[in-house]
């Protein structure tokens, strides 16, 4: 019984999800209401509370979610011994692809990167567990001596994600109109900070 019921919620969980996604790309996050997504959802507004407290819970849920399929990706290559470098442009191509497949998603995306109303526990918890899996590829890469011992990890992630976010302003921008040449951009500009622009 206790399955069954653990289902259920898993499901009514989904439909939340992808009603609000749906509604934020139709009619934008800041115009969607906690009411209009319950509606979308079919469920009643008091249940939607039982789920998530507000919107950005619903936001980070979903990412979190796409997120650790996208990671588990990531963490064969790990498994199967890929250089650090190209672990690198796998691990930031897989997360510039999911949060771009949808428009509005992605500017949500972006703007709570960068400019977060609150930075709430659950947005400090998926923040970590980004920083958690790049530190782990500096650390790997450090024990077979790709990289050099004793960097700062923590700013090695913050380095490579300032590109990464550079990549996508120019994505959003309109400068960058393809995947193909958000990976060439990003391979050209993470070869820079691993091997330097000093004669």
């Amino acid at each position: 019984m206790g399955g069954i019921r653990e289902q259920k919620k898993q499901q009514t969980r989904r439909a939340i999800e992808e009603a609000a996604i749906c509604l934020f790309s139709r009619k934008g996050f800041e115009s969607t209401s906690m009411q209009d997504i319950a509606a979308a959802a079919g469920i009643g507004k008091t249940t939607i509370y039982g789920y998530f407290r507000a919107k950005d819970d619903i936001f980070l849920h979903y990412c979190d979610e796409r997120l650790v399929t996208a990671f588990n990706r990531f963490r064969e290559q790990q498994a199967e011994g890929v250089p650090f470098f190209e672990q690198l442009i796998t691990f930031f191509m897989l997360k510039f692809g999911f949060v771009t497949e949808n428009h509005e998603f992605g500017r949500l995306m972006l703007r709570e990167m960068l400019f977060p109303k609150v930075a709430s526990d659950k947005a400090r918890e998926h923040d970590q567990r980004y920083f958690d899996i790049l530190q782990g590829v500096f650390s790997l890469a450090e024990e077979r001596g790709e990289i050099a011992p004793n960097l700062d990890h923590f700013m090695l992630s913050g380095h490579f994600f300032s590109l990464y976010v550079g990549l996508l302003a120019g994505w959003y921008t309109g400068y960058l109109n393809s995947l193909e040449e958000v990976e060439k951009g990003m391979r050209g500009l993470f070869h820079q900070v691993c091997h330097g622009i000093v004669a």
